[in-house]
């Protein structure tokens, strides 16, 4: 039986609380933010919406692959960012898109982008619907006369696999599953485990330039990509395999983080990995979140190259019940399809130790195929998993709360981190009468960490959005002032626009417009992401 997903919310509708859980979700919210009168409210159904009048019709060789139904436009109207939800819960399907499009081929795909190009249609690339940057939104504005929302999960194939190389050619519209259970058949694995694994697709990995579970070397989904073919209203565009290159600006990374300005991308050549046999795991509780912060620095940068070197604030610990007794904790890590990975972890656990961490379990040792779900680790990964699900949760009970994140050099952190953390509480007390902020590290390089926020607050009732607004556009600020980025890995989109074009060198926006005229010279393709629409 296929499982139905939420119109609305993040992954399947039967994974929303029923009564009893979110009352009891309510009063653990409650104590949290001192709002004991926080309640459940009632989620939309699809039979109480009301959907703008379909603007455009497919030609006839187009009608069979594009759906107008109530079902498939609500589920294509947004991603899954808390605006997103707060709107879709209090029934606002207002940019709902006119036609739904499912390509079964490239020709579809090229046919599709024909005829968009030559009536002023807009045209958005959708893979999974999980972005929370307004990635997959049809706010174009007034300039089109309707919009195609291309959903391309019906590419979803493994085509061909070099197992001499170590490399896959994978259609784009493949899920995370969808690909991992295809290239367990050869005994590979692409090992991108994003938050939104189970929903996202390859293609929209690749055109945000998403980040993966790991916490070094392989954390972004660039570093995978031999080759990708992306096709343009100008017609395809298609690079060479190759393990590496020096002959000019790379098309590669031109297609990376494209975020469906550009063309849709169709296909991609991936270097796969051999799934790890040996393992490693351990928690480090520290008092102090300097001493920690030093600790996972001096990890980062002694090229044991850890797969999950996590640092949780002491907020954050309590929020995903990894601890409550007021610790920091660095989750730490290792694998290897190659060898036992003991060494390694001995060594990483030193330098923690010298820091004043302690590690009062030991690591745990396995060989075998198994993840342990035991431990902080287990406990971390299964909130981490779940996480998604809580926000629905959270929207229906009222409650503000949303995530950020960001990277910044280790010489940075501190000024960055206390900046974020001031301006943010200053605009929940402003905005909400007070909340929590809480901050992990996601992923740490040699030269400085990803750290990753969460803030959740008392909402008011039908003005959650201008209360979050505010309190995102206070992070958001204080990002860029202290040099950091406006986002580590959940791309652009439209919501984080404005703060990168403060980020970016302001030559380097003319020459993605120029590049835009000449790859889709109608503008058709998901106006208003990363650019200003024209």
């Amino acid at each position: 039986m296929t499982r139905e997903l939420s119109f609305w919310g993040w992954g399947y509708s039967d994974k929303f609380p029923n009564e009893d859980g979110l009352r009891n979700l309510a009063g653990f919210a409650g104590a949290m933010l001192g709002s004991p009168d926080i309640t459940p409210r009632t989620p939309p159904k699809l039979s109480d919406l009301e959907l703008r009048d379909v603007r455009v019709t497919a030609p006839d060789t187009l009608a069979a692959l594009c759906s107008s139904t109530v079902a498939d436009r609500a589920s294509h109207t947004y991603g899954k960012g808390y605006k997103d939800l707060i709107r879709g819960f209090h029934r606002d399907f207002s940019p709902a898109p006119d036609l739904v499009a499912r390509p079964r081929n490239e020709e579809d795909i090229a046919a599709l982008l024909d005829w968009c190009s030559t009536n002023e249609i807009a045209l958005i690339p959708f893979g999974g619907g999980t972005s929370v940057v307004g990635g997959v939104e049809g706010d174009v504005g007034d300039r089109f006369k309707g919009v195609v929302s291309l959903d391309l999960r019906g590419l979803d194939r493994v085509l061909e696999v070099d197992p001499v190389s170590r490399a896959a050619r994978i259609q784009a519209g493949a899920t995370g599953p969808v690909l991992e259970a295809q290239l367990a058949e050869h005994g590979f694995s692409l090992r991108h485990f994003p938050q939104s694994f189970e929903f996202s697709t390859l293609g929209g990995w690749i055109a945000t330039r998403a980040g993966g579970h790991f916490a070094t070397v392989y954390t972004h989904i660039e570093d995978l990509v031999e080759s990708t073919r992306m096709l343009t209203p100008r017609g395809p565009f298609e690079s060479r395999r190759l393990p590496g290159s020096g002959a000019g600006p790379s098309p590669d990374r031109l297609v990376a983080g494209s975020e469906g300005t550009l063309g849709v991308i169709t296909e991609a050549w991936m270097r796969l990995h051999a799934k790890p046999r040996w393992r490693s795991s351990a928690s480090v509780k520290f008092m102090d979140f300097g001493a920690a912060v030093t600790a996972t620095r001096e990890i980062a940068q002694s090229k044991l190259f850890p797969s999950n070197c996590r640092l949780l604030d002491s907020h954050e610990a309590r929020l995903h019940q990894v601890t409550g007794d007021g610790a920091n904790v660095l989750v730490l890590g290792f694998e290897s399809a190659d060898h036992p990975v003991e060494h390694w972890m001995t060594r990483a656990l030193a330098i923690a130790t010298s820091h004043g961490g302690d590690c009062p379990k030991g690591p745990v040792h396995k060989d075998g195929d198994k993840v342990s779900s035991r431990g902080a680790a287990g406990t971390w990964r299964n909130a981490f998993i779940e996480m998604p699900y809580m926000f629905n949760a959270l929207v229906s009970l009222g409650v503000v709360v949303d995530t950020f994140e960001t990277a910044c050099t280790w010489d940075r952190f501190d000024e960055l981190h206390n900046a974020v953390i001031e301006n943010v509480r200053a605009a929940m007390k402003r905005e909400c009468g007070g909340g929590l902020i809480s901050c992990r590290f996601t992923h740490v390089y040699p030269d400085g960490p990803a750290p990753y926020y969460t803030f959740i607050a008392p909402g008011k009732s039908g003005g959650e959005i201008e209360q979050w607004m505010a309190i995102k556009h206070a992070a958001n600020d204080a990002l860029i002032k202290h040099g950091a980025t406006i986002t580590h890995h959940h791309a652009v989109g439209r919501l984080h626009r404005p703060w990168y074009e403060r980020q970016r060198p302001e030559l380097f926006g003319d020459v993605i417009a120029a590049t835009k005229k000449t790859l889709d010279p109608a503008g058709v393709l998901n106006p208003g992401v990363l650019i200003q629409s024209s």
